[in-house]
């Protein structure tokens, strides 16, 4: 059944895309480490730029649409705020050469853009 996109927003559907999306993430980087330790040729691969210059813009965009809706819906701030603090977290650490901080500084600010998202998703209920 095809969901219109005032139907995904309104039963908070793009929130638990943006959860997913954010486990997406943090396996990535966990994968990535772990390649680049194991097969540092094949590395290379999952440590392309473009990858997680995608990752963001995506993240950015379902962002901006699932938080921004939240708050106008629900009246409440907090879970953009949170949102937007992941967002920027993991956006500082696209300006870190790759490597342990790096991929910690991802994961945490994936962390808190997905807590973003719940809060937002439970407080449309």
């Amino acid at each position: 059944m095809l969901l219109s996109f005032r139907s995904v927003l309104a039963t908070g559907t793009i929130d638990r895309v943006a959860v997913a999306l954010s486990g997406l993430c943090a396996a990535h980087c966990v994968a990535t480490a772990v390649i680049l330790g194991l097969l540092a040729s094949a590395g290379g691969i999952f440590s392309n730029p473009l990858i997680h210059e995608t990752g963001l813009v995506m993240a950015i965009i379902l962002g901006a649409v699932a938080l921004g809706h939240g708050a106008i819906k629900h009246g409440f701030m907090m879970p953009a705020a949170v949102g937007a603090l992941g967002l920027g977290v993991m956006a500082g650490a696209m300006t870190m050469d790759h490597g342990l901080e790096e991929s910690v500084y991802t994961i945490v600010g994936v962390a808190i853009l997905a807590l973003g998202h719940d809060l937002n998703h439970r407080a449309g209920r």
